[in-house]
């Protein structure tokens, strides 16, 4: 009986010490700074850091009681918890943001997100577990008499702790309850404008709980019905002086191609980095002979989902709630029939060579009205027709993908819409294509030079098969206009303080083009100049109407004057402030910085997106028409 009961005390010491390292792991693995994690652990945080490891102690007892074995409980607390920093660390390392709960979309996706990492990572993690597993059967087969076992009751209540306790940091974020109460009173920081602060600061793990709830949208002052038909009102007297000076009234009889280039940015923009040649000759021209300039993404080595869904909606992600975190999983997917460009067309198509189910797009596309979806999941009429990688690189080659927007576009005499997301430059950036040229220099990358050599490859390989693509554009004859832009960096420029270059690591280039027959027959413009410079992805819809000198709806009224009168915004990752607002000289713009006009537009514009997507949707059938 004595040597069960220093069993028992043994086991009560084991798992409060484990609660109190895997807190510290966690912190370590968003921070990768011991001293750092230490300071913030054990003397700036020490309350929010306890919190932490009580909900890791109920966690270890609520897997002790559902498996009513001490050593089996125990790995799977290592082995689950360790993955979990793992992933924390390196999305974190490539994103600049902590795991959250909008991420578990990707558990779907397991198989292709295991592709996007180091292979060697992998086989290390694999063997560790394995490890681990065989220990605790030894262990579980030698010792488990002498340790505590549970009866039904216990168990059941050690359970039923643990998802109380999980399930009441649903409301954390809510005003009055009991969880938001004890998370302000050891001193909870909850920094709205960055997550990745919050993370830093509370522990990647009470980050997540916490941001379990979504609250779409902040509801904005004079928020009513009365308002909204006010603006409707507005905008559409607007609407009327914007079509005087625009010719077609008739979108269906255009085609409009919006081309996101994964990870496309010219290396050469980055601070402290220096090919050895030019990476993107082509596209440099063809961004000198026509409207172009550059974009303010609101994210950085990923995110890929959310730039897209502001470049088919008009919406800016900076002005949703914290809490969404990807709007494609976490709203879209519940709305009916919510409002994009492709609702002004009467075919309709969406294009990417990879997996469908990916952001959920498949379901996003359905509702955005998408009629046909073709990826690598689809097959038989909706499969693609052609999926060749690019020079030995792990993705379908964006040759092949402008080939199948070639396709796709023969497939209609008239007009449409089509979105096109291409792959060939996702990370990882190990592939060492066959004679590349590309050499890099300067600590912007800190040791990742040669990853940026490989993604250099990448881009030139893009570069010629853009510049091909736009001259079979230029022989088909119909009036079709592309709007090509790169979503976000690479996440490779570890050398790079965010802090110091958030302007320059969160711009990417663009371009709007009309083929030669859209130009010669009054559907297109060359080159627009006004309020290109720096723009946003939020910004291209009213761009591409403007160049396509095609009139205007209320709405499409509304985001023509913020493209054109306000500066570039995008969700803020660094400072205080929630939005990035820069200017066209390529500055921040602090936002008491901006005159009465633009903060009227930016009010009218917050109210708008309120409307369509949290509120009460007073403006939805009218404001598009």
């Amino acid at each position: 009986m004595q040597r069960k009961r220093i069993a028992y005390l043994g086991q009560g010491l084991f798992t409060i010490l484990s609660a109190f390292l895997m807190g510290y792991l966690l912190d370590y693995a968003q921070l990768t700074s011991i001293s750092y994690s230490a300071q913030m652990v054990f003397k700036d945080n020490f309350a929010v850091y306890l919190v932490t490891v009580v909900v890791l102690l109920i966690v270890y007892w609520g897997l002790y009681g559902l498996t009513n074995h001490f050593f089996v409980s125990t790995t799977i607390f290592y082995i689950f918890f360790g993955i979990y920093g793992l992933a924390d660390h390196l999305k974190v390392q490539y994103r600049s943001e902590p795991i959250l709960p909008s991420d578990l979309m990707f558990l779907g996706n397991i198989r292709e997100l295991l592709s996007m990492i180091k292979l060697g990572l992998i086989v290390w993690v694999v063997a560790i577990i394995l490890v681990l597993v065989a220990l605790c059967f030894v262990l579980e087969k030698q010792y488990s008499k002498n340790f505590l076992h549970f009866k039904p009751i216990p168990r059941v209540l050690l359970v039923l702790l643990m998802v109380l306790g999980l399930g009441s940091f649903y409301t954390s974020n809510r005003e009055g309850s009991f969880n938001h109460a004890i998370l302000n009173k050891a001193g909870y920081s909850d920094f709205a404008a960055n997550i990745n602060w919050s993370a830093n600061s509370n522990g990647p793990l009470l980050t997540f709980l916490s941001n379990m709830h979504i609250d779409v949208m902040d509801k904005p002052v004079n928020y009513s019905k009365t308002t909204m038909q006010r603006i409707v009102t507005k905008y559409r007297n607007e609407a009327d002086e914007i079509n005087q000076n625009r010719p077609n009234n008739n979108l269906r009889k255009q085609t409009l191609i919006f081309i996101l280039s994964e990870s496309f940015s010219d290396p050469s923009r980055v601070p402290n980095i220096k090919m050895n040649q030019e990476v993107i000759p082509n596209i440099k021209k063809i961004k000198q002979d026509n409207t172009s300039g550059l974009m303010m993404s609101s994210s950085y080595g990923g995110g890929t989902a959310n730039i897209e869904y502001m470049t088919l909606t008009g919406l800016a992600y900076n002005q949703f709630s914290k809490s969404l975190n990807s709007p494609f999983t976490q709203l879209v997917i519940k709305q009916k029939h919510p409002l994009n460009i492709a609702n002004s067309f009467k075919t309709t198509a969406a294009i990417h060579p990879y997996y469908g189910n990916f952001y959920d797009r498949d379901t996003v596309y359905q509702k955005f009205g998408m009629q046909t979806f073709r990826n690598i999941n689809t097959s038989g009429k909706l499969g693609l027709h052609y999926t060749a990688t690019a020079d030995g690189g792990q993705y379908i080659s964006d040759d092949s993908a402008y080939k199948e927007a070639l396709w796709q576009i023969n497939q209609k005499k008239g007009g449409q819409f089509i979105n096109l997301v291409t792959m060939q430059n996702h990370m990882p950036y190990t592939t060492n294509y066959a004679g590349n040229q590309f050499k890099a220099t300067g600590k912007g990358a800190g040791k990742n030079l040669q990853q940026v050599a490989n993604f250099a490859k990448g881009l030139s390989m893009t570069d010629e098969t853009t510049q091909n693509f736009l001259d079979e554009i230029d022989k088909i004859s119909k009036p079709i206009t592309i709007v090509w832009y790169g979503d976000h960096l690479p996440g490779i420029y570890d050398g790079n303080k965010m802090s110091q270059y958030n302007v320059q690591q969160h711009t990417t280039d663009y371009f709007v083009y009309s083929n030669r027959y859209a130009l010669e027959h009054n559907y297109g413009t060359k080159k627009l100049s006004d309020a290109t410079k720096v723009t946003d992805p939020n910004g291209f819809i009213p761009l591409a109407l403007r160049q396509m000198k095609q009139q205007v709806t209320p709405y499409y009224a509304l985001l023509t004057q913020v493209e054109e009168d306000v500066p570039a915004m995008a969700r803020n990752s660094v400072g205080g402030n929630e939005s990035l607002y820069v200017n066209n000289s390529e500055k921040q713009v602090s936002t008491n910085k901006l005159n009465k006009k633009q903060k009227r537009i930016i009010h009218d514009y917050r109210l708008v997106q309120y409307d369509l997507t949290a509120g009460k949707g007073y403006s939805r059938n009218i404001i598009n028409k």
